[in-house]
């Protein structure tokens, strides 16, 4: 997987670890160029204060800029919309003051049209030669139309319209095999490589994004969680802030504060 050679290539091995960032970019920047023509992912480097040392162009693009150095040392909060960027430069400091693995984060963007679009995110703590935390590399992959040439997928297109169907009630995995005909680790296995999401994150998704239209709205953030398959208010108010950096409160009130 792309994200897992990215990782290797700066974490660059125990016996070669570097002393420094610095050290460490100048051996990645060579690898710049090859990074800059990935149209489908955004990739980047940033120092102990969240702040970014280097980004690719689909990054640099992503932010409204035509060239990289404008985005150099500025942090997630002061390049992405108030509604989501908080919420990336909180995910940073985990990883730079704990040394916390993000892995397969799904998360919701806004692109340049301002529509929400989704994408898996994975963030590593990069080490010295010491072994403290010197910064952290990421890479956010955007998820793409579903692979319709897997042999599986006319019966994952079924589970995919059943999730649509019915995300608003709890959906288990029990009925999804039965309605796919497979086990469940087909079922895993062929929904990573047909849609690159489990079953539960095709469902979280479906979730999100009805609640991401809600919350346009002025319904009350119960009836939102509700609506959209949530009994337990907090467990909806904690899958919502993972994928987008606020609460619901607070992501209705940064639309409100844009509008």
């Amino acid at each position: 997987m792309m994200h897992s050679v990215f990782a290797i290539l700066c974490q660059g091995g125990e016996t070669s670890a570097p002393h420094t960032l610095e050290q460490l970019l100048a051996g990645v920047v060579q690898l710049l160029p090859m990074l800059d023509v990935i149209p489908n992912a955004t990739i980047f480097i940033k120092d102990l204060d969240a702040r970014y040392v280097l980004a690719n162009r689909t990054l640099v693009q992503r932010c409204g800029l035509k060239q990289l150095q404008p985005l150099l040392g500025k942090t997630s909060a002061e390049v992405f919309p108030v509604q989501l960027g908080p919420g990336y430069t909180e995910q940073d400091r985990r990883v730079l003051q704990q040394g916390f693995v993000l892995a397969d984060q799904l998360e919701l963007h806004l692109y340049g049209s301002r529509e929400p679009g989704w994408c898996l995110t994975h963030k590593w703590p990069l080490y010295n030669h010491e072994g403290r935390i010197i910064g952290l590399a990421g890479i956010s992959v955007d998820l793409q139309s579903a692979s319709e040439s897997h042999p599986a997928y006319p019966r994952l297109a079924a589970v995919d319209a059943h999730i649509r169907a019915h995300f608003h009630r709890r959906v288990t995995l029990s009925e999804l095999t039965r309605l796919a005909g497979i086990s469940v680790a087909q079922l895993e296995r062929y929904c990573k490589r047909v849609f690159l999401l489990t079953p539960r994150q095709m469902i979280q998704k479906v979730r999100l994004e009805h609640a991401h239209r809600l919350l346009h709205g002025d319904l009350p953030i119960t009836e939102v969680a509700l609506q959209c398959g949530y009994t337990d208010h907090s467990a909806f108010t904690r899958q919502f802030k993972a994928s987008t950096g606020f609460t619901p409160q607070q992501y209705r009130l940064a639309r409100q504060g844009l509008g």
